[in-house]
């Protein structure tokens, strides 16, 4: 649930991370107020080292 970090302001990016029951989840990554620089770097390091970004459930 991304509401409560959205309300408070605070800067979060939402990455795939895998699937669960077959339907994709995500990852959550929240930073300081002002400095998106570091959770943009922590999610592209993520996707370049992982290939969840990359799948698709199966069926589609």
């Amino acid at each position: 649930d991304t509401v409560p970090i959205n309300l408070a302001g605070v800067p979060s990016i939402s990455v795939p991370c895998g699937f669960s029951g077959g339907l994709p989840i995500g990852m959550q990554i929240i930073g300081k107020h002002f400095d998106e620089s570091t959770i943009l770097r922590a999610a592209y390091t993520f996707e370049e080292n992982t290939d969840f970004h990359a799948k698709r459930p199966e069926g589609m």
